[in-house]
């Protein structure tokens, strides 16, 4: 018990890392959301993380910035890779960490956020959500949670549900939300969920394990 009063007024989640689609622009409704929503946490004073490049992750950044938030971007010179978007030019953030390729650009992006937030996207961001999900599942526990954005995952998740082989407790790492109310709760509620977890072990393992748990 005392164990649990030691770590309730704790702040676990610092940096939320923002995933979704490069290829939109200003007025499509979900660069909108990515920018609110990333505005409103960055009022509370949390950390904006995301890609460099346009779309959602550009949303992520001037919404953050509007409010005097903090920033961090994760990007690659994609030479190889024709079919990446690139870091973008409009896309500058207080911080900048380059990485050499698509796979370390994914999970040092995991590694520099305490949670995550998925909007609607393309391939790229359903693998970012599938890593972000078996991450969860791995070291479910001391799991990162995450915010899947948008009405949209509903029958998406539904159908997962009724076709595929997951565990019952993997539903309970995400939340859906709808709007930037939705997500400012859901953090709270997230940070209420680990600070009652067993920290007696914080601090040991490996940098490999430490990056993807809380």
């Amino acid at each position: 018990m005392e164990e649990k009063k030691k770590y309730a007024s704790k702040k676990f989640i610092k940096n939320i890392a923002f995933f979704g689609d490069a290829d939109i622009s200003l007025a499509d409704e979900t660069y909108k959301c990515a920018f609110d929503v990333a505005e409103a946490l960055a009022k509370e004073g949390y950390v904006i993380v995301d890609g460099g490049g346009p779309g959602v992750m550009e949303a992520a950044t001037t919404g953050a910035e509007k409010a005097g938030g903090e920033t961090i971007s994760v990007t690659f010179d994609p030479v190889k890779a024709p079919g990446f978007e690139g870091k973008y030019i409009g896309n500058v953030t207080d911080t900048e960490v380059v990485t050499t390729n698509y796979i370390e650009r994914m999970f040092k992006l995991m590694e520099n956020g305490d949670s995550f937030i998925i909007f609607k996207g393309g391939s790229g961001t359903m693998s970012e959500f599938g890593t972000a999900w078996v991450l969860a599942k791995l070291y479910y526990g001391h799991h990162k949670p995450f915010i899947l954005f948008g009405e949209h995952w509903i029958p998406i998740i539904d159908a997962i549900r009724d076709n595929m082989n997951i565990d019952a407790k993997e539903y309970s790492v995400f939340e859906i939300c709808r709007n930037k109310g939705e997500v400012l709760a859901a953090i709270q509620r997230f940070e209420m969920k680990i600070a009652t977890r067993d920290h007696s072990q914080d601090g040991d393992g490996d940098e490999y394990d430490k990056a993807f748990t809380k």
